[in-house]
């Protein structure tokens, strides 16, 4: 019982579990900063349609119920793609610190910027790992640090440096259930001979360290989901980058196997993938921790 409580055990815990989703992307030959390059246009086009723009307005929102205030506020967003928290938080009035190393999502977060919010949003092309915070200026540089569904977080390690470069308000998001993702349901099994499962997640470790270790934060699960119609093409190179993160051989007997099951259950040529899930949002409150600190 007193190992639940005990935070270095749970530290090292998530810092050798080989299941991380980072460390199985590495496994599996998958550089985690370039694992969206491919579908960069889809996502863009995704993020920023009528249905996105909702749900950033969503998570925004729930964020703003908590007491964070977007105008006139600096936010370094780690991990920001195309641009899909970035431009809103410059629309609502935020001095925006982007990181992102994706060439192909550069350059959409580029032109988002010049469409959406020109002179709000800096962008930083580098790894944010790689990052010295400290030399870069940016210890308790920010009013809010954003990390939404990014492989930066991977251990406690990461959300301390990530943590060191708030000084109000911390927000991270990380899956909160296996994917939910129709095209791999249906052929998993006919690679492995048995049903899709995955293990627990990630955010786990992170809100039962949050809580050992005495930081004030809220917290939401939400089950998002949505669909998308693919090419058949489209959907085989999807198929054979899960196979490969999950450790599975993207051989070519595979890929002929992927790829007849889906010219026979899609004879159309397009394929309807619905993916999603349940996903944790946190928000860490820096300012109460500081108070803390100062009173002890």
């Amino acid at each position: 019982m007193n190992d639940f409580f005990n935070a270095d055990i749970w530290e090292k815990a998530w810092k050798e579990d080989a299941d991380t989703g980072v460390k199985k992307m590495k496994k599996a030959g998958i550089d985690p900063a370039r694992a969206f390059d491919h579908k960069a246009k889809t996502f863009n086009e995704q993020s920023f349609n009528e249905e996105g723009r909702k749900r950033t307005k969503r998570i925004m929102n729930w964020i703003e119920g908590q007491g964070v205030r977007f105008e006139n506020a600096s936010v370094l967003d780690i991990g920001a793609a195309s641009g899909v928290f970035s431009v809103p938080f410059a629309e609502r009035g935020a001095r925006v610190t982007a990181v992102e190393t994706s060439p192909p999502l550069v350059e959409l977060l580029e032109a988002n910027i010049a469409k959406f919010a020109e002179g709000q949003v800096k962008i930083v092309p580098e790894p944010f790992e790689e990052i010295d915070v400290q030399a870069k200026g940016w210890s308790q540089a920010f009013d809010l640090v954003f990390v939404s569904m990014c492989p930066v977080i991977h251990n406690w390690e990461s959300v301390e440096k990530v943590l060191h470069c708030a000084r109000k308000f911390c927000y991270i998001s990380m899956p909160a259930s296996p994917a939910e993702h129709s095209l791999v349901n249906e052929i998993w099994p006919l690679v492995t001979g048995r049903p899709f499962h995955t293990k627990q997640m990630e955010i786990g470790y992170l809100l039962h360290l949050l809580y050992l270790k005495g930081y004030a934060y809220e917290s939401l699960i939400t089950r998002e989901t949505k669909t998308t119609e693919v090419s058949r093409e489209e959907a085989l190179q999807e198929a054979m980058i899960w196979l490969r993160h999950h450790g599975l051989p993207a051989d070519e007997r595979n890929r002929k196997t992927v790829a007849d099951y889906l010219e026979q259950t899609y004879p159309s040529g397009k394929v309807a993938i619905r993916q999603g899930g349940r996903f944790g949002k946190v928000l860490i409150r820096l300012q109460d921790q500081n108070m803390y600190t100062r009173e002890i």
